[in-house]
């Protein structure tokens, strides 16, 4: 499944809802504008809440703590998110024009909130010297089971070279996933391959993922390609790592 996505009445862009559209992703992704000076307040009583700035200057407030987040474009490779356990009280203030995705799904854990700044935030460089290189691509890991094992999701960014692939191998796994894109500029374009579905990937635009799919990306030539990449895990089915089911057809690019 994919959508192209536009802001609504309330400069909000919603991605997903655990009540609403794309329920089966089991999450709520919207993404949130901001004016200069406008300020936001969030407390959710079921919910734990990652804000990951894309681009902008906010002041990001809970539990008697301020600080600030800056980034220039969501390309800069030094992201700021605050993750924060139901039933946390979170105010943001703008300083600057600002956009702001937040995610969440439920969970009953009251895991202590976590400020991730860029020299906390995990970026690997993949496929440089596979397939010629035409699978190179640098992947931020802000949390997953290794650093947030009380947490019910995973988020990150890929930020897919130009004319390259990423997330391959073509491969598969049985949580939900979504994929929010950006480029570098505003007329770029890839391609977003769902099992036998191909869409094309444009700014603001977003894939949905679901059980036996294999999924794989391309951006066109001369664009850099950026998507936040958010997993849901499965009661009793966390996603890992080695949570990648390569189909037998593609094992010998593994090899």
């Amino acid at each position: 499944m994919f959508e192209n996505l536009e802001f609504n009445s309330n400069n909000e862009k919603i991605i997903c809802e655990m009540n609403g559209k794309h329920s089966d992703m089991l999450m709520d992704i919207k993404v949130k504008r901001f004016n200069k000076d406008e300020t936001f307040s969030l407390f959710d009583e079921n919910n734990e809440t990652a804000f990951l700035i894309l681009y902008g200057d906010v002041d990001i407030s809970w539990n008697g703590e301020t600080r600030n987040m800056q980034r220039e474009n969501p390309f800069v490779k030094a992201s700021y998110c605050l993750h924060v356990p139901k039933e946390t009280q979170v105010t943001i203030k703008a300083n600057a024009p600002t956009e702001i995705l937040i995610q969440q799904t439920d969970n009953d854990i009251l895991f202590s909130p976590v400020f991730y700044t860029p020299d906390m935030i995990l970026y690997q460089h993949f496929g440089k010297d596979q397939w010629e290189g035409t699978g190179y691509r640098i992947v931020s890991t802000v949390f997953d089971p290794d650093n947030a094992p009380y947490s019910n999701m995973v988020l990150g960014e890929v930020y897919n070279q130009p004319g390259r692939w990423s997330s391959y191998p073509p491969h598969h796994h049985p949580q939900p996933e979504v994929y929010y894109y950006q480029f570098d500029k505003p007329q770029g374009f890839g391609a977003a391959f769902v099992g036998d579905n191909v869409y094309k990937s444009v700014q603001g635009s977003a894939v949905y993922i679901t059980d036996g799919n294999d999924h794989q990306q391309v951006v066109a030539p001369g664009y850099e390609m950026c998507y936040i990449w958010m997993i849901r895990h499965l009661d009793n089915d966390p996603w890992y790592k080695t949570t990648r089911f390569v189909s037998e057809e593609h094992q010998w690019l593994t090899k």
